[in-house]
């Protein structure tokens, strides 16, 4: 597992997780803003994580940063709440980081709640795979089946092919091919810095759920087995939900799922 440490603003509280370190910080004028960031400890270790977990779905927002240009993208927009935006804006602004791009790993209502605030405040397209386009166009539909008042739709306005790789600064970052929760669902995987952003295929003991429009179990387990499963155990995942956990204590521990 990869030591990291954080360098910048003042440290609220520190645990550790699987043998890295999270933490909490505090920012803003009176630290009313909270976010958590990793940043990695080896000078040839490029990419750096920061998540916000927003809305009443408790959903992580993902800001994955090239350290040697400041470049960003953000993943999974869930921001919904005008404070919301604007503990996002705050903590982009204070760190000086340049966002370039929005990518999705899928478009259910509670990642795309920010998803235009972020396209029209930072004037940047959104990315994600072709089979999410359905989900996106619902969104209104399936928000006021919920409830939720005052949604921003938005779109998507460059497509993702089922593999590749996406360029950030002087990074690369892998695209895999996770269908089962939803049809076009992504996960971004960085190679070299040892971890996965996964949105809502793989949680810290659970998966994502298929009860959903266009789910599907075995697919999902397809999934897991066939890709996330393939990678490194000692590799972090950092989810749609919940706390980040590694692709090895999945395979002993996740009931859904388990590997003897």
């Amino acid at each position: 597992m990869l030591p990291h440490k954080v360098t910048l603003f003042t440290l609220h509280d520190v645990i550790s997780c699987f043998g890295f370190y999270v933490v909490f910080l505090r920012f803003g004028k009176k630290a009313q803003n909270a976010a958590l960031i990793v940043l990695p400890l080896r000078k040839d270790l490029m990419l750096e994580v920061t998540y916000f977990t927003f809305s009443p779905f408790s959903e992580n927002t993902y800001l994955l940063t090239d350290s040697a240009t400041r470049k960003t993208v953000v993943i999974d927009a869930g921001c919904y709440q005008a404070h919301e935006e604007a503990e996002l804006k705050a903590y982009i602004e204070s760190r000086g980081l340049e966002i370039v791009a929005l990518w999705h790993t899928h478009c259910h209502l509670d990642h795309v709640f920010g998803a235009e605030f972020v396209r029209k405040t930072w004037g940047v397209e959104a990315y994600a795979h072709p089979l999410e386009a359905k989900q996106m166009e619902a969104f209104p539909k399936v928000a006021q089946m919920y409830g939720i008042p005052n949604i921003k739709p938005s779109q998507i306005d460059k497509l993702l092919p089922e593999s590749g790789e996406l360029l950030l600064g002087e990074s690369k970052v892998e695209i895999l091919y996770v269908p089962g929760h939803s049809p076009g669902h992504l996960a971004f995987y960085a190679p070299k810095e040892g971890f996965c952003i996964s949105g809502d295929v793989l949680f810290r003991g659970s998966v994502g759920r298929t009860d959903l429009p266009f789910g599907n179990a075995s697919t999902l387990m397809l999934s897991i087995h066939n890709k996330l499963f393939k990678l490194p155990e000692e590799t972090v995942v950092y989810s749609g939900h919940g706390q980040p956990t590694t692709i090895g204590q999945e395979k002993k521990t996740n009931p859904f799922c388990r590997i003897v």
